[in-house]
C-alpha cells in the first residue's frame, strides 16, 4: 500500500508519518517511511527548481514503488506542491491514500507557497493537527478497511446553512442526518459580507473539515451555493424537509454568541 502525506513545509507531515509508521510496526505490519529531507540528503540534492522538484517526485515514487513491490506499506511525506509532481510520484503505482495537511495558511518558504496547488480529491484533508487521532485514522484505514468514497448517486441528506462558524450544534445535526442515509451534502450559503457573516467559504470549509474529517471522511461533501433564503416546492417531489429537535443544551448553542466571543478575544 502506498501512502502520500503532503502539504506545505511545517504543516505536520513528518510528525504524522513517524507516528503512523511506529504504530504499524508495533502491530506487526511491515512499513517503511520515506521522508523527503532524508531522501534529498542521501542524494545530496537540494535543488528546488522545477526540474529539481520533479526529479525528487520521481525519486520518492520510485522508493515507494519498491517498498510496495517488497510487501511493505510505504509512507511518504513530502510537499508535492502541484499536480505535475503528484502525477510523477504516482507514475507507476497510484497512491492508495492521499493525506493533505491543510493545517497552515502559508509555509516558511515563499517559493513553495507561490506554486502550491491544493489537491482536488485527497482521501483525507487534515485541517486540525492531532497526530494521535490522525495516525489512528490512517492505521484503521490501512489495516481494517478501505477509505470510504462519497457516491453522489446514493441517497443523501442535505444540510443548508451559513455555518458562521460551524459549531457543536451543527455537528450534532450532521450526525443525526448521517444516520438516515450514510452520507450528507453540506451546502454553504455564499453570504460573506452580507449581515454578520465574517467567514468566507474557504474558512467555513476548513472549520467543517476540522470537525468532521477524522471521524467521517468519505461520508460527506461540502458545496458552495447561492445565498438561499427560501426553499419552495410544488407537488410531491420525492424528498422530505424535516426539522430535527435536540436537547436544550444543543439548541442553546448560538453562532452569534460564538462570533461575539471570538471578536472579544
Amino acid at each position: 500500500m502506498k501512502i502520500l502525506i503532503m502539504g506545505l513545509p511545517g504543516s505536520g507531515k513528518s510528525t504524522l508519518a513517524e507516528k503512523l509508521v511506529s504504530m504499524l510496526e508495533e502491530s506487526g505490519v511491515k512499513a517503511k517511511w520515506n521522508n523527503a529531507d532524508v531522501v534529498r540528503s542521501f542524494f545530496d540534492d537540494w535543488d528546488f527548481s522545477p526540474a529539481g522538484r520533479l526529479r525528487q517526485a520521481y525519486r520518492m515514487g520510485s522508493y515507494a514503488d519498491s517498498d510496495v513491490a517488497n510487501g511493505f506499506v510505504s509512507v511518504c511525506d513530502f510537499v508535492c506542491p502541484t499536480e505535475e509532481y503528484r502525477a510523477a510520484f504516482q507514475e507507476k503505482f497510484a497512491a492508495d491514500i492521499v493525506v493533505w495537511m491543510d493545517t497552515i495558511e502559508r509555509g516558511r518558504f515563499e517559493d513553495t507557497n507561490s506554486i502550491f496547488v491544493p489537491p482536488t480529491d485527497p482521501t483525507y484533508r487534515v485541517c486540525k493537527m492531532d497526530s494521535e487521532v490522525w495516525a489512528q485514522v490512517l492505521f484503521d484505514a490501512i489495516t481494517k478497511s478501505t477509505p470510504l468514497k462519497f457516491d453522489s448517486k446514493k441517497p443523501t441528506v442535505q444540510l443548508l446553512g451559513r455555518y458562521q462558524p460551524w459549531h457543536d450544534g451543527h455537528t450534532a445535526l450532521f450526525e443525526r442526518a448521517l444516520e438516515k442515509t450514510g452520507q450528507v451534502c453540506i451546502m454553504v450559503r455564499d453570504c460573506q459580507g452580507w449581515g454578520d457573516n465574517p467567514f468566507d467559504f474557504k474558512q467555513v470549509e476548513r472549520n467543517i473539515h476540522a470537525s468532521l474529517q477524522a471521524k467521517h471522511a468519505g461520508k460527506y461533501v461540502i458545496q458552495l451555493v447561492p445565498n438561499i433564503v427560501n426553499i419552495t416546492y410544488g407537488r410531491d417531489v420525492g424528498y422530505k424537509i424535516e426539522q430535527e429537535t435536540f436537547t436544550d443544551e444543543i439548541h442553546a448553542i448560538s453562532a452569534t454568541k460564538i462570533r461575539a466571543q471570538m471578536a472579544a478575544k
